[in-house]
Order: C-alpha cells, then structure tokens, then sequence
C-alpha cells in the first residue's frame, strides 16, 4: 500500500496535489439547457504526436494493459450446450437476457480513461460540469440483470474448500483461497481447450465447443445435473458478473449457490455495480478494472454520445448492450486516452445525456418494470464483504435539478482507498449482521 502510494506521488512536482479550475457554460447561459435531440459529434482532432521525452507527455496505459479476462465465448458456447431443463431454471433464475447477450469488444482506452476520472470518495464520477454515476436503472437496461430483491450478502470464510469440494466436486488454488482455477472448472463442464485451432473459422470454433460441452452435461435432472448447473452459475458469476483481474475465479458466493431455488431471488445486478465500483476505486496505478466493465462503455455510447466511440447496430434490442458496437479506433492506445481526455474537459454541457432512456419501450422489458421501485435513489450496494453507497443525488440534473460545474484535481492526483467500504474478510464475517443498518437502509 505504502510503496503503491508513494509511487504515485512521484513526479516533477514531487507528488503535491495540482488542481485546475474548468469551466464550463452555465445553463443560464445557453438558450436551453436541455441536450439537442441529436447532438452533434464533436471529434478528437489529432495533434501531433508530442517527442519521446517530452516532460509534458501525458502518461498513458502500454498497448498490453487491461485485457478482456471476461471469457464471453466460452459462457456461451457452454450456455448453448444446456440441456432444455437447465436452462428454463436459468430463465427462472432471472439470468437468460444477461446469458443471451452477445460479446462486446472491450474499448480499453475508454475505460482507462474512465477510471482516472473516478472520485472515490463519493464513488461517483467527476467531469467538468459535475457527478456522473451508472445507477440501477442503467444496470437494469444495459444488462438485463435484475437489481431487486434481497441483498447479494451472507458469510464469507478464510477458506472455501470444503465447500468447493462438497459443491462443485473442484479443488481451490489454495487453502486459504476463494479462488477456482478457470481451465479446471471449464473442463469440468466439457471444454478443455478453448484455444482456436489452425485454420478454424469462428462459426467452426464455437460450434466445436458447443458440441464438446453438450457431451460432457448431465442430460437428464439429477446430482450430476445439479452441480453442473453450479458450475455453470460459478463460472457466469466468478468471471463476468463479479468478474477478477487474474485467470482464476472467485467462488465468495458460491454458499448463495447451495439451495438453487433461491438463486434467482438476489439483486445480482446490484451486486455488479457494488463490485464495479470497489474494481474503479483502486489505484489509478492500476489499469486493469474488474467486474463487468462493458456496463461502463455502454453507459457512456448513451451519456456522452459525443464521444463517438460505439456505433448502434440493433434497433430495438434488449437489453440494450445487444443494440451496441465497439466503433473500432486505430490509433495507438496512449493516444487515445489522450484523446478522450482532451474530449472530457471540452465536452459543451448541452451534450450531455443526462435522461437517455426517455421513450424506451419498457414493455419489452419486464425486468425494468420491477426494479423501477429502486431508481433514483440513494441506497447502500451490497457484494458480500463490499459494501459501497450509491449517491445518485449526486447527479442532480437525473432529477431535474441544477447541477453546476466543479473543481477537480488534474491526472496526477494522490490516490486515497475510499473509506466508507467494508473489506475485511480476514475472519468469518457474517455481513447481515456486520452490515444491519445498510440492509435495513
């Protein structure tokens, strides 16, 4: 922690905090305050290149930082391959327009971007013209996820072993591990090498896949059946919805797995943006974000349409992912986030999306209908041991409210570790009762 802090603290300034003033026009100085119905696209002019060795040369991410680590092919190909019955309680357990979504290829440079400019102590981010944050509603109507029902909470232990052994039939990476080691837990439900072969075409790929999967799943409901829905379910959770850096995948929440019929019963989509938010409050050091990071860029391709980085290709999909693409950039990474640095400190205040689901046909999604009763409020979100604040009066033009322009520290602010979480898990913690006034909130 100490070596971490100290290392970004380290510059031409020796580590003291800069801040800039932006300013940005006022609403009482435009002749609406509204967005346009079509906002033109503002685009990041390329400047030339600065010299290597320029003093002034922004620090961006190497070409091989933040690689996808979501593995969306493989859930797929092993989703295709369920038997009938399984996936009817998938469909039961609220996850089929989540499973059903297809892969969206991870924009790097925005994300990295993103994260520098994440206040962690409000857990909000902090642009010229004030807070914006990803709340319910967008985890809702972006993934399909369901963000009602109890809390994603319970007991977390030092070790998982027994429990992992006794469910999943799998060995931990170590005895005081939560982690699964993710070749293992694939082969374990058929697909062994999910490396392309020479010469296969993706079609070719997938279907071989599939077809590996479909020969290894139980076909008719029983033990084998069960547990191989548990780690089918440990797999989707472990790697894209609580989703780690490493290879390996978590299984904190796999005592939540034991009685299946109660699965469908949590806010698991709460449960994303709890872990999204703890991923984006580590180190800006850090380029690598956890957690289902497609949720961000989605996110922006609807808040900050200026920004041009996706492109629509499916009118009228749901969940709306399925209605985005990555709009491919071929300049270098480090460019890029320049770039989009450059393009958030300028983007006019009219520009912004601030209600981008207004005219939604929310009749094709049910799932929006019964989360409705939990937008546009302040709430705790809960991920077992990450427990963090959602303020969405932060975001106060959400609710028809003035928000003015703010004062921000450049990109070389000092990181601090957010204080208002609860991480512990040295212990066996029971968090519905270390956590009672956040559930009970």
């Amino acid at each position: 922690m100490e070596g971490e802090r100290g290392a970004s603290q380290g510059g031409d300034d020796g580590g003291r905090r800069r801040k800039k003033s932006i300013r940005c026009r006022q609403p009482d100085e435009r002749t609406s305050t509204a967005a346009p119905e079509a906002p033109p696209v503002v685009p990041m002019e390329e400047e030339p290149a600065p010299a290597m060795g320029d003093e002034d040369e922004p620090i961006g991410p190497k070409k091989s930082e933040l690689r996808s680590r979501l593995g969306w092919a493989v859930i797929r190909v092993i989703y295709d391959a369920l038997p009938e019955f399984q996936i009817r309680r998938l469909e039961g357990m609220g996850f089929g327009p989540f499973l059903r979504l297809e892969d969206l290829t991870p924009d790097v440079a925005l994300i990295q971007a993103l994260k520098e400019r994440w206040d962690p102590e409000c857990h909000a981010f902090l642009f010229p013209w004030g807070h914006m944050v990803p709340t319910l509603e967008d985890v809702v109507r972006i993934t399909g996820l369901r963000v009602d029902g109890q809390a994603v909470t319970g007991t977390t232990y030092r070790s998982y072993q027994e429990s992992v052994e006794r469910l999943l039939d799998l060995d931990v990476r170590g005895e005081r591990s939560s982690l699964v080691g993710r070749m293992a837990l694939q082969a374990s439900m058929g697909v062994a090498n999910a490396c392309h072969r020479t010469g296969e075409g993706q079609a070719e790929y997938l279907a071989r896949l599939t077809e590996d999967a479909r020969a290894v799943l139980a076909e008719e409901e029983g033990e084998a059946a069960v547990r191989n829905l548990r780690r089918f379910l440990i797999l989707v959770i472990g790697k894209l919805i609580l989703g780690t850096r490493g290879d390996p995948v978590g299984c904190r929440c796999l005592p939540l797995l034991e009685d299946l019929s109660s699965v469908g019963n949590y806010a698991w989509g709460a449960a994303l943006l709890a872990h999204l938010f703890d991923s984006l409050g580590t180190s800006s050091r850090e380029t690598g974000v956890a957690g289902f990071f497609p949720l961000l860029q989605v996110w922006v391709y609807y808040r900050l349409p200026s920004l041009s980085r996706g492109v629509a290709r499916r009118r009228g999909a749901v969940p709306l992912l399925q209605r985005w693409r990555f709009c491919r950039d071929e300049r270098s990474l480090r460019r890029q986030v320049t770039l989009i640095w450059d393009s958030l400190d300028t983007i006019p205040f009219g520009h912004v999306q601030w209600t981008p689901y207004v005219g939604e046909n929310d009749a094709t999604q049910p799932w929006v209908e019964r989360g409705r009763p939990y937008f546009g409020r302040d709430i705790w979100l809960h991920c077992l041991n990450t427990v963090v604040p959602l303020h969405h009066r932060l975001v106060a033009r959400t609710l028809g409210l003035h928000q003015a322009v703010v004062e921000f520290p450049t990109r070389q602010r000092v990181w601090e570790r957010p204080g208002r979480s609860f991480r512990g898990i040295q212990q066996v913690t029971d968090w519905t009762v270390q956590v009672r006034e956040q559930l009970d909130d």
